[in-house]
C-alpha cells in the first residue's frame, strides 16, 4: 500500500482528515507562498496546493500526497492576516453584512506517476451586521490575529455568521474531505 501524507503543518487539516480514520503522516512543505502578477484567487490556491503537494512527492517515492490552501476573499481582494487590533477590527467591520468567499486549493499527487489532480472548492459565509461591542468582545476572546480575516470559523467565530453555503462544512477549515475522497478512490484508495 502507497503511504498518504498530508502535505501540511496545521493541526485544523490533521483534525479534520482524522475523521477518515486513515493511516497518514504529516510533512510540512517549504515553499514560497507569494501571488505571482495578476494572479487569480483561484489560480493561486490551486498552484499552492500542488506546490507543496509536489515539494513532497520530491523525496517521498510510492506515496500519495495532499496539498490544500485557502484564501478568503471578499469582492476581489484577498483578505491577509490582521496582526495587529487595530487591523482585526478595521477588517471585521469591513465583513460586517457581507459575503466572504473562501476558496481552497485541494491536490493530490501521485508520486509513483506525477499525476496530480487539483481542485478548487469555493465556500461561502454571510456575515451578520456586527456592532463595535460584537467585534471588541470576539477579538479579545480570541485574539485571531494571524487568522486571515481576522475570525477562527472553527471556534467563536461562529458567532459572527448569519449563514454558511457551501458543499462540505470541512472546506471551511481548509480540507475539502468530500472532494479528497472521490480524488484518494480515483488513486484506488477507497476509505470504506
Amino acid at each position: 500500500m502507497r503511504n498518504l501524507i498530508l502535505a501540511s503543518s496545521s493541526p485544523f487539516r490533521r483534525q479534520i482528515l482524522d475523521k477518515l480514520q486513515i493511516e497518514y503522516s504529516c510533512i510540512s512543505p517549504d515553499i514560497d507562498e507569494s501571488a505571482l502578477d495578476n494572479e487569480s484567487p483561484e489560480a493561486l490556491v490551486a498552484r499552492l496546493a500542488e506546490a507543496k503537494a509536489q515539494k513532497i512527492a520530491q523525496s517521498e517515492p510510492s506515496s500519495l500526497i495532499i496539498g490544500s490552501d485557502q484564501v478568503a476573499v471578499l469582492g476581489n481582494e484577498i483578505l491577509g492576516k490582521p496582526h495587529t487590533h487595530e487591523n482585526a477590527v478595521a477588517q471585521l467591520k469591513k465583513l460586517s453584512g457581507h459575503t466572504v468567499t473562501f476558496l481552497t486549493g485541494l491536490s493530490l499527487v501521485n508520486s509513483e506517476t506525477g499525476q496530480a489532480q487539483t481542485e478548487v472548492v469555493p465556500f461561502k459565509v454571510v456575515f451578520r451586521n456586527l456592532t463595535e461591542e460584537m467585534i471588541e468582545n470576539y477579538l479579545k476572546a480570541e485574539t485571531p490575529y494571524n487568522c486571515a480575516g481576522s475570525f477562527k470559523s472553527e471556534a467563536l467565530g461562529i458567532v459572527l455568521f448569519e449563514k454558511l453555503e457551501g458543499e462540505d462544512p470541512n472546506t471551511l477549515i481548509g480540507l475539502p474531505l468530500i472532494r479528497l475522497v472521490r480524488m484518494l478512490e480515483n488513486e484506488g484508495l477507497n476509505v470504506l
